[in-house]
C-alpha cells in the first residue's frame, strides 16, 4: 500500500519502513517551537521534574511574539521567566523579530521534518513539506526532555487544485471557502494535503496562508509538495533546496476534493465562527470601527504590497482605526525600503511593530462593546479581539484594506 506525505514523514520520524493512518508511532522531533503564550507554564512544569534535562537544546526555538511590547507587570514576569530560562539553557531565542510561525518558516523549517509547536497554527509549515502540528504544554515538555513523542498517524484529505485565482480573489479567500465548505470540524485530526496543476499558480505567501488556516477546519496538519517555487524560497532564505515527500499513486485518501481556483470569489467569515463564510457581496455595507492587516496568515510582504496598492492616494475612513503589522522584522524592513510603510502612514493607518497584534486580541487594537472589526487575523470567535459583545469579520488583505477606506465591508474593486 502506498503512503501519503503525512504517512511518509511520520515513518521517517519513527525510523520505520512505513506508516499508515490509524496507527500510533513513537517519533523523534526535528524542531520544538514555543512562544510567550504558554512557555512560562512549560517552565513551571519543568522546574518540578526530579531529573531536569533538555534532550537537545539545538532543536528548541523560543519566540516572544504575542504581547510585544509587553502590556502588563504579569506579562512582564512571564516573559522574563522565558527570557532567563532560555539564556541559562542556551535555547535559541527571539524577541521583537516577528511572529513565531513566520520566523520558523523564514529561518528553520525544512522539508520532511516533523515539528511540534506550542501554538495551534503550527500547521503553517506544510508549504515547505513539513509536518507541523500544535501541542499543549505537557506534550511539549515531554518532547523537550526526551526528544520524542507519540503521534496517531492521521487520515488525509486531498485537495486537487486546478486553474488560477481570478476576479480579485486571493489565497485567503480560497482557504476560507474551503473551511466554509467542509466545516470547522470537517478535517478533525486529518492531514489536509494540497496538490494539482493549480499549485504552480500559488506563491509561497499564498501557500503559507492556506496551510496556516487549516487548523480552523480541525486539521492535525497541512501539507504540500515541495516544488521549484518552494525550493527557491528555501534557497533565498539560506537553506538547502531539498526535496520533500510526494504521495504515492496508490496512497489512500479519506476523501478527495477537486477545486477550480477560477471559481473562488472574495469572501468573509462572519461572526462568530471561521466556517460562517459568505461572499463579500452579501455583507457589503456592514459598517466597521477597525481594520487589521497582519498576523501569521496575512502579514507578509505580498499582503502589504496588495494593501498599499489599494490605499495609495486614499485615506482611511473617518472614525475607522486601521492597524498594520508586518509579520516579521525582515518583512518590515522590506516594506520600509519599498515605501509601503510610508504609503500606509500617509493614508492614516497605524503601523505597529511585528507581532501577533490585533489577531491575538490582547495587547493592540482591542475593540470595545458593539464594535466591528474586519481582520486578516486567524480567528473570529466571540471576544477574540476584545469585548465579548464585539464582532469580528475575517477577510483578505484586499478586502480589509478596501473596507478601511470605505468605512464598511466592501470588495477591493468597489473603492
Amino acid at each position: 500500500m502506498g503512503m501519503t506525505i503525512a504517512e511518509k514523514i511520520i515513518a521517517r520520524a519513527a525510523k520505520a519502513s512505513e506508516a499508515h493512518a490509524g496507527n500510533i508511532y513513537v517519533v523523534e522531533l526535528d524542531h520544538l517551537m514555543s512562544n510567550d503564550g504558554t512557555t512560562h507554564l512549560t517552565i513551571d512544569m519543568y522546574n518540578k521534574l526530579k531529573n531536569k534535562k533538555i534532550y537537545d537544546k539545538s532543536k528548541l526555538v523560543w519566540i516572544v511574539d504575542h504581547n510585544v511590547p509587553c502590556d502588563s507587570p504579569k506579562t512582564a514576569a512571564s516573559q522574563k521567566k522565558m527570557r532567563d530560562f532560555a539564556k541559562e539553557n542556551g535555547i535559541t531565542f527571539h524577541e521583537g523579530d516577528g511572529i513565531c510561525h513566520e520566523l520558523m518558516i523564514e529561518k528553520y523549517v525544512n522539508p520532511k521534518e516533523l515539528v511540534f509547536g506550542a501554538d495551534s497554527h503550527t500547521c503553517s509549515y506544510g508549504e515547505l513539506g513539513a509536518f507541523g502540528t500544535g501541542v499543549g504544554c505537557t506534550d511539549y515538555l515531554y518532547a523537550m526532555v526526551t526528544g520524542k513523542s507519540w503521534v496517531l498517524c492521521p487520515e488525509t484529505l486531498r485537495f486537487n487544485l486546478t486553474g488560477a485565482l481570478q476576479n480579485g480573489a486571493t489565497a485567503r479567500d480560497l482557504i476560507l471557502t474551503i473551511i466554509g465548505r467542509i466545516g470547522a470540524n470537517g478535517a478533525n485530526y486529518k492531514a489536509m494535503e494540497f496538490a494539482g496543476p493549480g499549485m504552480k499558480n500559488l506563491t509561497m505567501s499564498d501557500r503559507i496562508c492556506i496551510c496556516n488556516l487549516c487548523v480552523e477546519a480541525g486539521a492535525k496538519t497541512a501539507l504540500m509538495e515541495v516544488d521549484d517555487i518552494a525550493k527557491a524560497y528555501l534557497k533565498e532564505h539560506g537553506r538547502e533546496a531539498a526535496d520533500g515527500f510526494v504521495s504515492d499513486e496508490d496512497a489512500v485518501f479519506e476523501k478527495v476534493y477537486d477545486i477550480d481556483l477560477s471559481e473562488i470569489v472574495p469572501v468573509v467569515a462572519k461572526p462568530h465562527f471561521v466556517d460562517n463564510v459568505s461572499p463579500v457581496s452579501e455583507v457589503e455595507d456592514v459598517k466597521i470601527n477597525e481594520a487589521f492587516l497582519g498576523s501569521c496568515n496575512n502579514g507578509r510582504i505580498e499582503d502589504l504590497r496588495l494593501g498599499a496598492s489599494i490605499i495609495k492616494g486614499k485615506k482611511v475612513a473617518e472614525g475607522v482605526r486601521f492597524l498594520v503589522s508586518p509579520a516579521s522584522r525582515d518583512i518590515y524592513d522590506q516594506a520600509m525600503s519599498e515605501g509601503i510603510i510610508e504609503t500606509f502612514m500617509e493614508a492614516g493607518a497605524i503601523v505597529v511593530n511585528p507581532n501577533c497584534s490585533v489577531c491575538w486580541g490582547s495587547c493592540q487594537g482591542v475593540i470595545g462593546e458593539g464594535e466591528v472589526l474586519i481582520s486578516t487575523g486567524t480567528r473570529n470567535f466571540k471576544g477574540r479581539a476584545g469585548d465579548k459583545n464585539s464582532f469580528v469579520y475575517l477577510g483578505s488583505a484586499a478586502t480589509v484594506t478596501a473596507s478601511a477606506v470605505a468605512g464598511k465591508i466592501v470588495k477591493a474593486d468597489m473603492i
